[in-house]
């Protein structure tokens, strides 16, 4: 399974688990990420952090350490 850290720029992938626990996956579930939504990776930084995606019609920044908790496909 890859994660969202792993994603070039210009894909799109479903989100299929989130790992972390309590605060952390909180949060990442609040700005809208969840299992079974799409997010489209608009932009990835030089040194690969932060990640800008697209999910439920907005952008989102997410540091790399974010991004690996999420599982895609």
């Amino acid at each position: 399974m890859r994660t969202l850290k792993e994603i070039k720029c210009g894909e799109t992938v479903l989100v299929k688990k989130l790992n972390g626990v309590g605060p952390v996956k909180r949060r990442i579930m609040d700005m809208g990420i969840t299992k079974g939504i799409e997010l489209y990776v608009r932009k990835v930084a030089p040194l690969g952090d932060p990640i800008e995606v697209t999910v439920r019609g907005y952008e989102l920044s997410l540091r790399k350490a974010d991004a690996e908790m999420i599982e895609v496909e």
